[in-house]
């Protein structure tokens, strides 16, 4: 289903893009992306005297405009349409402020309605910091499972560099719990929602999908654990039956050589920390974070707030340039 707008001759997406932690280098991307050219409608959602402020810090010229939504249009270049949020407390770069936390996911909630509300809404988020958001008296452990709580999703997060993309199993998880946490219910419910989306949001008929096992050598026959006999062979051999195209389990430290890769459209890893170094030695600064099984279309880029950097001039939007590209192309 078509998720592009009719404006006259012109069709284009439209991405909410939604900053991030306030005192980080959130702002300072979105007033750098506003300096190209983009087919897209694209639309802040934060508080537009911050983005004003640190677009005068950086030396960067900006127009904002107010976001009207009875008027479509495409970006232009030097200008930015801006959804207000008011900030709770004034912001000074790289001082986090708990008071802040309420604007954060107040810019979520508002972004996510109108994802739900407009199928061909993309949603692109800058970092937050998660840590500052506690303090603030709130249990959040991430975007990822924050947006599932807001669209009654499941969410499965899938990275992508250029060549490779990397899907997890569990993911912010202390690594003694992990081995605990994969069980064959969410390992067939993430392996099904990874194929579902290989299809449907990436266009590829028959998924290819490698899958890590849990240990060294993923088990060594049971010697090395249980994991892969027990729990992760049988549900790769049900779905197998169904046709899915699933190889593994795999020993992950050879899993992503260029032999396998090459053969391959997708990485299934079981933790955080299995499969994203190597996503992101590949690829820092061009990753995207891709979170499945949502019925939203959403994207982030790959790095977290940097805070020594903000206003600096010196933050890089590399990342935040392919989330955008790879909204994008998500919408078509």
């Amino acid at each position: 289903m078509s998720r592009l707008t009719d404006v006259g001759a012109a069709v284009f997406p439209h991405l909410l893009l939604t900053p991030g932690e306030p005192a980080g280098i959130g702002p300072d991307l979105a007033v750098l992306v506003a300096q190209r050219p983009w087919s897209c409608e694209l639309v802040a959602v934060a508080d537009p005297a911050l983005l004003q402020q640190r677009a005068d810090m950086l030396g960067v010229p900006l127009h904002i405009d107010s976001f009207d939504p009875q008027r479509r249009q495409p970006h232009q270049t030097g200008r930015l349409q801006v959804l207000p949020v008011a900030l709770r407390q004034p912001v000074r770069c790289g001082q986090l402020d708990p008071r802040n936390a309420a604007y954060v996911l107040e810019t979520l909630r508002i972004a996510t309605a109108l994802c739900q509300a407009q199928p061909h809404h993309a949603l692109v988020t800058g970092p937050v910091h998660k840590g500052v958001i506690n303090e603030a008296g709130v249990p959040f452990t991430g975007h990822t499972e924050f947006l599932a709580d807001l669209t009654g999703g499941y969410p499965v997060m899938l990275l992508t560099a250029p060549g490779l993309r990397v899907a997890l199993v569990t993911t912010h998880l202390p690594l003694r719990q992990v081995a605990d946490a994969v069980t064959p219910v969410l390992l067939e419910k993430v392996l099904r929602i990874l194929h579902h989306d290989l299809q449907q949001r990436f266009c590829l008929a028959a998924p290819r999908i490698l899958v890590c096992g849990l240990n060294p050598h993923a088990g060594e026959g049971g010697h090395l654990g249980r994991e892969e006999i027990e729990v992760i062979e049988p549900v790769l051999n049900r779905l197998r039956g169904e046709g899915m195209d699933l190889q593994g389990p795999l020993p992950a430290d050879t899993v992503f050589v260029p032999r396998r890769l090459e053969q391959a459209d997708a990485v299934l890893a079981m933790y955080h920390d299995q499969g994203l170094p190597v996503l992101k030695h590949l690829g820092f600064g061009q990753a995207v974070n891709i979170t499945l099984g949502l019925p939203i279309i959403r994207t982030s880029v790959d790095h977290g707030t940097a805070l020594d950097l903000a206003g600096t001039g010196r933050a890089d939007p590399g990342s935040l340039l392919a989330a955008i590209e790879a909204a994008m192309a998500l919408c078509r």
